[in-house]
């Protein structure tokens, strides 16, 4: 904990855009907004060079422009500076270079070390989230440009389903269309797409980027008919070609599960039907993803239960057992109070890790029926001590 705290500092917030000082905070839980819409989390992602930073710059300023200025987090502790303003900021809390010296990394094994320290602090960024879900309406998130440090990480899936857990939460995922333009290549970004959308299973944007270099025609018509992809993969002549028809063939149902929005993060072309594409995601992270999470959570928080009652009732019979046996020696005694401190909650390392889920009222409720049991069988044995009048 000395080391974590040594490399990774607090979380800062700067006042930029979105940051308001002459503004009051409210409570997130006041009842004047209970119901009111929070904000939405983008996290955006993409391949080096796929125009990722230039996009979150103009979307910031579009945005901006347009009475709804974001509030942006940059994940990418590498970056020597950003083009656009930032609310909070990795390289405030996690020095790169000083992680890499510390731990002897190259540049990826840095990112991904500085992104794990930064997420022991991610606690704190929720903090601030939270006073700012009714301020802003969109909260984008900056991720580095080696996209496997994010998306195939452990601190990126825990970053990903914190903010999933807390606000309506989209990925968007920047894709050059100027390296699209041939059906290999175009299916290589097409099956990275499909695998961070499974992965993640949120609602998923893909922005087809550099429009203004490239027509986006011959893309968006093999992503709407795998006719036209499949004549144009007839044209090339290798084992790529036929594992690209293979893979069109299977993930033509994928395409129908995204949105495809052309955009020029250069010229902010496209940028209004991005964000009709983004209000339409939250929509459906509303009313589709986040029944099915809290279900998930409520399947998990009563499977759980019943592993405890499961367990309790398992210590319950150790417990009589050893009650009523023959011998009531202390050593007996001693026994019995070792086993149930061995197979109790509190003795099994699983199950501590598992009691820290429930809340106080369920765990004070398990531990008043146990000491209520504990007394009537102790009433008994001496009931049963008792010579016969």
């Amino acid at each position: 904990m000395d080391m974590i705290d040594e490399l990774a500092g607090t979380i800062d917030e700067k006042c930029h855009v979105a940051d308001r000082p002459d503004i009051p905070l409210v409570p997130s839980d006041d009842s004047s907004r209970k119901n009111a819409p929070t904000s939405t989390c983008l996290i955006v992602l993409g391949m080096a060079g796929s125009g990722k930073t230039t996009f979150v710059e103009n979307l910031s300023k579009y945005l901006t422009a347009n009475g709804a200025a974001p509030y942006i987090v940059n994940l990418d502790p590498a970056v020597r500076q950003v083009p656009y303003p930032v609310n909070i900021d990795i390289r405030d809390t996690v020095k790169y270079k000083a992680v890499m010296k510390k731990f002897g990394l190259g540049p990826n094994g840095g990112i991904m070390t500085s992104l794990n320290l930064f997420t022991t602090k991610f606690s704190g960024v929720l903090d601030l989230l939270e006073k700012r879900k009714f301020e802003v309406k969109h909260m984008i998130f900056d991720t580095p440009g080696q996209i496997e440090v994010f998306t195939w990480s452990a601190s990126g899936s825990i970053i990903t389903e914190a903010l999933a857990d807390s606000f309506p939460t989209v990925i968007v995922y920047v894709m050059d269309v100027s390296t699209s333009t041939s059906p290999i290549t175009f299916m290589s970004n097409m099956l990275y797409a499909c695998s961070i959308l499974y992965k993640s299973k949120l609602p998923f944007i893909i922005a087809l980027n550099k429009i203004d270099m490239v027509d986006p025609t011959l893309v968006m018509k093999w992503i709407s008919d795998f006719e036209a992809f499949d004549v144009a993969v007839e044209k090339e002549e290798s084992y790529a070609a036929n594992l690209s028809r293979s893979l069109g063939l299977i993930l033509d149902e994928f395409y129908g599960a995204i949105r495809t929005v052309p955009v020029s993060a250069l010229t902010c072309q496209g940028f209004p039907k991005f964000v009709e594409a983004v209000e339409a995601a939250t929509l459906e992270f509303n009313t589709e993803y986040k029944p099915e999470m809290d279900k998930m959570k409520a399947d998990q928080r009563e499977s759980r239960k019943l592993k405890s009652e499961d367990r309790f009732e398992k210590l319950k019979r150790e417990v009589l057992e050893i009650s009523t046996g023959p011998s009531s020696s202390r050593d007996d005694k001693s026994r019995a109070m070792d086993t149930s401190v061995s197979i109790g909650p509190q003795g099994d390392s699983n199950a501590k890790h598992e009691q820290r889920n429930f809340d106080a009222e369920e765990s004070g409720m398990e531990e008043t029926s146990f000491q209520r049991f504990l007394e009537s069988a102790k009433k008994a044995k001496e009931i049963a001590k008792k010579p016969a009048a």
